[in-house]
């Protein structure tokens, strides 16, 4: 089942064109992630699913129904955006995580047991339920980044959109995120879609690959078909050794220095 499409996506700035021709397909329970350089259009293109932006032409649908066409509201209650970037304000963690609630309240309804708890359970898979009254200016960069996500998983949304969502963490947190995204897509039918640097999560989690430079699709589909060493070296400016874990099966990327190259 097709979950997101968009056709011939273009979107300029002042500077130059960031999106250009861009068409591709996102079906159920994918874990979708989007790749490429600094610079190469990655959360323009997250804002503009996310209706954050508009595109300056072609068209995108989520459910076979035009983007264009959903309410604020509407597209909040099936899409949650986890940005790169949040400034904390001095609210606590629960009350920053139940702000996921507001989609599915009534105009003048509070929360109540129900919204509670799935708050609760959120920032409990998010690892951050001891933090629960701790104001947001309290806590670390990447305590704050799992609150951000607590927020998105407790909106109970269809899809997630991710940017850069473990740059801020340690490699234990990184890999629980990832874990729970995978687990909210395999139990719950969730489909994940996520921009990343780190090529070996990319690897590790993804079941399908976008590789973008200069606002344009080099490369998509299956892991092997997208992280290819000329590819990314095409795409990237540096030379990769591309190989297989011989305990886990799974491709690890390594870019390789200078000094290493004979």
């Amino acid at each position: 089942m097709t979950v997101i499409a968009l056709d011939k996506i273009e979107f300029s700035s002042s500077s130059g064109p960031i999106l250009v021709d861009v068409s591709f397909k996102v079906n159920q329970r994918d874990f979708f992630v989007i790749i490429g350089p600094n610079g190469a259009g990655k959360t323009t293109l997250l804002k503009i699913i996310s209706a954050v932006i508009k595109p300056q032409q072609g068209k995108i649908t989520i459910f076979d129904r035009p983007l264009a066409a959903y309410s604020r509201l509407e597209l909040s209650r099936i899409v949650a955006l986890v940005p790169q970037q949040e400034t904390g304000f001095p609210f606590t963690v629960e009350e920053t995580v139940l702000l996921g609630r507001s989609p599915h309240l009534g105009l003048l309804t509070i929360e109540g047991k129900q919204d509670f708890a799935i708050a609760r359970q959120a920032m409990e898979i998010t690892g951050i339920d001891h933090l629960a009254d701790r104001r947001l200016d309290q806590v670390s960069g990447g305590e704050l980044q799992r609150v951000i996500i607590a927020r998105a998983i407790c909106q109970q949304p269809r899809i997630m959109l991710l940017d850069e969502p473990t740059a801020a963490l340690d490699p234990a947190h990184q890999l629980r995120i990832m874990d729970i995204m995978e687990q909210l897509r395999r139990e719950q039918g969730m489909t994940i879609i996520m921009v990343s640097h780190d090529l070996n999560l990319a690897a590790l989690y993804g079941t399908k690959l976008l590789l973008i430079k200069d606002g344009k699709v080099r490369r998509s589909g299956k892991v092997g078909d997208v992280l290819q060493a000329e590819q990314l070296k095409k795409c990237y400016g540096c030379d990769f050794s591309v190989e297989t874990d011989s305990r886990s099966g799974m491709l690890r990327i390594m870019p390789v220095p200078a000094k290493l190259q004979h």
